[in-house]
């Protein structure tokens, strides 16, 4: 599970890629149960937004849905994304297993070695909490659309 800023377009990149079998868009890592859009919003819940990943790693490994992550979004800035700022926008890799947990750690050290950022990364690592499905409305919003991606 990966916030990366704005879920919309998050949802785009992971969705691309040959392996990925389903995307949900939601709300994670906050403090109440079952949060709208709108609460989100007010950068109170403490939720990220954040992309579900369902994949078959028999055809896609979790180290190529590390590198989407990384390659849609700007890690090292806090709690902002192009022009959306907020709590909700931030950075962070929600992980189901020891390995995910490892292989997270993992590549973001490589990208920190490899300099490939001027600024420091500033990801967050954690365990993954409850996934809380956004409304419909947002499910795969820019091909609901015709986007391939957002405005900015």
């Amino acid at each position: 599970m990966f916030g990366a800023g704005c879920f919309w377009g998050v949802e785009a990149a992971f969705r691309k890629v040959k392996g990925v079998k389903k995307t949900s868009v939601g709300y994670s890592g906050g403090k109440i149960s079952s949060p709208s859009y709108e609460q989100v919003c007010t950068d109170k819940t403490g939720h990220a937004e954040v992309v579900q990943v369902d994949f078959d790693p028999k055809i896609v490994s979790y180290e190529k849905i590390l590198e989407v992550f990384w390659n849609c979004h700007d890690p090292t800035t806090v709690n902002r994304q192009g022009p959306d700022i907020g709590t909700q926008y931030r950075s962070v890799i929600f992980y189901y297993s020891e390995k995910q947990k490892e292989s997270a750690t993992q590549s973001k050290q490589a990208l920190e070695k490899a300099k490939k950022y001027k600024n420091k990364i500033i990801t967050q690592i954690l365990p993954a909490e409850k996934f809380y499905k956004a409304e419909e409305y947002h499910q795969q919003y820019l091909e609901k659309r015709g986007l391939a991606v957002c405005h900015f």
